[in-house]
């Protein structure tokens, strides 16, 4: 099940869903540096984790799917954002050079269609972002957060995903240590968590954040293995003989 757009705005400006942005675009961050002149799709509700690589990226664009609605993004100027079908991506093959995926995965109706879609859009040396709530984490069992609702992954879950979509995961982290809880002195204590989470207790993040390449190689593999498959009948001239020969004694 799919969390509303207005849903999602409205955790985002709460105290909890700051501190979980905060914490989140500070790793996608150290996966993602600097994207100095590439081109930056956002997928599902991205918009919260863009803003940062306004100041970089030659352009960024927002997709939000039909199924969970729209808002404008940014506020002020014009808006960079729209809603699609998620398995029909209105762009260009590889127009895109990084794609970062957030809410999206865990609630998609069509997600190989749309993984197929990502792969299609991305440049041949683009990269793919994915945050997805953790299977084993403390938020994916708490539905007053949008990590709550949809389907969770494990890193291995999210890994084999990645690879069956003709992606080769490069790095996985995760984020958000803390409990989903809205006590100010757990808020205030939330970088201390995240410090003790990531070097002691990785397994138990809130969310799993996996990049991935494309594999340039993966179509022309599975088209080649389909060729190999379809039985190719010929008739041997030595039966054709025979088949002649028994129609003439008859």
């Amino acid at each position: 099940m799919r969390s509303d757009v207005v849903d999602l705005r409205d955790f985002y400006e709460s105290s909890l869903g700051q501190a979980a942005q905060r914490l989140i675009r500070s790793r996608i961050r150290r996966v993602w540096p600097n994207l100095s002149g590439l081109r930056l799709l956002g997928l599902g509700y991205a918009t919260p984790y863009l803003r940062p690589f306004t100041t970089d990226a030659e352009r960024i664009i927002g997709f939000m799917p039909a199924a969970q609605g729209v808002l404008r993004w940014p506020r002020e100027g014009p808006s960079k954002v729209a809603l699609v079908e998620e398995n029909e991506l209105p762009l260009a093959d590889n127009s895109i050079d990084r794609v970062l995926l957030v809410h999206e995965i865990e609630s998609s109706e069509y997600l190989r269609a749309l993984l197929r879609e990502v792969w299609r859009v991305l440049d041949g040396n683009g990269r793919v972002l994915i945050v997805a709530p953790n299977r084993r984490g403390l938020w994916a069992h708490f539905e007053r957060t949008p990590w709550g609702w949809g389907h969770p992954y494990s890193r291995g879950q999210l890994s084999r995903l990645l690879r069956d979509n003709m992606f080769t995961p490069t790095q996985q982290n995760g984020a958000i240590f803390i409990p989903p809880f809205k006590s100010r002195a757990l808020l205030r204590a939330a970088p201390a968590w995240e410090r003790v989470g990531q070097r002691w207790f990785p397994t138990f993040a809130g969310v799993v954040l996996t990049e991935a390449s494309k594999q340039l190689y993966a179509v022309s593999a599975k088209t080649q293995q389909r060729r190999l498959r379809r039985p190719v009948v010929l008739q041997l001239p030595q039966a054709a003989s025979r088949n002649e020969r028994q129609s003439h004694s008859d």
